[in-house]
């Protein structure tokens, strides 16, 4: 880890992929995903065979595999947040590297997110089309979670830009931008329980109820401590008694 990352304020932190690399990541992620929704079933018709019963077919079996695993790095992208903004990080396990998870985190949270919307288009049962993709509210099965979900990917997507613009648009900005997380992470949420096939498993149900709820309490708490602290810096102002004016 380089001394830069170790020493500068939270505000500073280089990202750890450049913005290169990061536009780069998301390039190969979107085309590989098209690629692999388009030709696939003419390359390997057997294996998309062999995933598919009446109903869901292997592109519904990765949308969802990769939807569960962008929810949980989003989440946990989350929690790495949150423990930056009320101190916990520099607890365990340190700053810098809590600082570093949170940006890896997210931005490999983006990749999966990217793959789960994209890989749908090789579904012949939902019959996606790229514009019902991309455009938010734009399809026939339930288009309110489908569309809260679309936009919390572009929301996303603008949150990880921000970690490579922060200079230019200011710490006032950029901090706003973030807030905006929590409202990527109800949508996500919402979509999820709405329009997942898995939600009314009961190993999914726990997993909402368990990360929402860590998440609620990493947020409490930094409320609370931030209250505490306020507090406690105006009574230390208060019981410094005011300087004599010279006369």
């Amino acid at each position: 880890m380089s001394n830069q990352l170790n020493n500068a304020p939270v505000d500073e932190q280089i990202p750890v992929f450049s913005f290169g690399n990061f536009t780069l990541l998301m390039l190969l992620v979107f085309l590989t995903t098209l690629i692999t929704a388009i030709f696939l079933p003419d390359w390997l018709p057997g294996l998309t065979k062999s995933m598919s019963g009446n109903t869901p077919s292997a592109f519904w079996y990765l949308s969802r595999g990769s939807a569960v695993t962008a929810y949980i790095l989003l989440w946990l992208s989350m929690m790495l947040g949150t423990g930056i903004s009320n101190k916990l990080g520099s607890l365990w396990p340190g700053l810098p590297p809590t600082i570093e998870l949170h940006q890896y985190t997210s931005i490999l949270g983006l990749a999966f997110g990217v793959f789960h919307g994209f890989i749908l288009l090789g579904d012949k049962y939902m019959n996606f089309t790229i514009a019902q993709i991309l455009v938010p509210f734009n399809t026939a099965y339930a288009p309110l979670a489908i569309g809260l979900g679309q936009i919390a990917l572009y929301i996303w997507l603008i949150l990880d830009i921000s970690f490579y613009i922060r200079k230019v648009i200011g710490k006032k900005t950029w901090r706003a931008i973030h807030f905006a997380s929590f409202l990527t992470f109800a949508s996500v949420l919402t979509h999820a329980i709405i329009a997942g096939t898995d939600t009314s498993s009961q190993w999914m149900q726990y997993t909402y109820l368990a990360t929402s709820g860590l998440l609620v309490f990493m947020i409490l708490y930094r409320i609370f401590s931030t209250i505490a602290h306020n507090r406690e810096k105006k009574q230390r102002l208060q019981a410094v008694p005011p300087k004599l004016q010279v006369q």
